[in-house]
């Protein structure tokens, strides 16, 4: 038997594209549209700020009551624009049927499931994207080490990496941090790691490592 439920019954965020026409309902908006964003504590957002587009937007494919919600943000430091963002910002969209009024509170949440899948993605980037096996259980280890490996990984990120390095996807860590040719070296019961001189991001590998040190130890 299969259950078929109402589309309001199971909406709650999901991002929307940014067409045509939300971009030129973008261009036509005044400043005084737009508030400040905030964060998962709370607190305002540094150079974000949100909007609901809705009155300005035909959504015909979606049940009333659909509200379109924009978030505009300054790219950090170093990053692209693409030809869809405008105006130096950053631009993301997404719809609900919430009839909260707090759009600043109804962004932070819709943010807040985006790091949901974002560790999904990265969990299929560490192994889970298949199962190689014929065998369930052998399958069933393998999706375990795999949940290992990207628990170890981003618990790397949050407790021993700084800037770009704390955020950055599974390949590219691997090729700066984790893949580096190095050599252990043992004197007086002292070991030493000794990596290239020139490979670029050889501070980030040692500065990973003195905050490593830095850490309590666990009690």
């Amino acid at each position: 038997m299969c259950w078929r439920l109402p589309v309001n019954d199971v909406l709650a965020a999901v991002s929307y594209p940014l067409t045509e026409p939300v971009r030129q309902a973008l261009l036509g908006l005044p400043e005084s549209a737009w508030r400040r964003a905030i964060d998962q504590d709370g607190k305002p957002r540094d150079g974000a700020w949100v909007t609901e587009l809705t009155d300005t937007v035909n959504l015909p494919d979606w049940p009333e009551g659909t509200r379109l919600i924009c978030r505009r943000e300054r790219p950090h430091p170093g990053a692209q624009l693409s030809f869809s963002d405008l105006d130096g910002h950053r631009f993301q969209c997404f719809i609900t049927d919430q009839t909260d009024p707090d759009l600043a509170q109804l962004e932070a949440l819709h943010r807040q499931h985006a790091v949901v899948e974002d560790r999904v993605k990265t969990l299929k980037a560490t192994g889970a994207s298949y199962l190689p096996f014929h065998s369930f259980q052998a399958n069933a280890v393998w999706f375990e080490l795999a949940l290992i490996a990207h628990d170890t990984m981003i618990w790397t990120q949050l407790l021993t990496l700084e800037g770009e390095h704390r955020i950055s996807e599974p390949k590219r860590l691997r090729y700066r941090i984790l893949h580096v040719a190095g050599h252990i070296t043992g004197h007086a019961r002292r070991h030493t790691l000794h990596l290239p001189a020139d490979w670029p991001w050889a501070d980030a590998i040692l500065h990973g490592f003195e905050r490593l040190q830095a850490l309590p130890a666990p009690g």
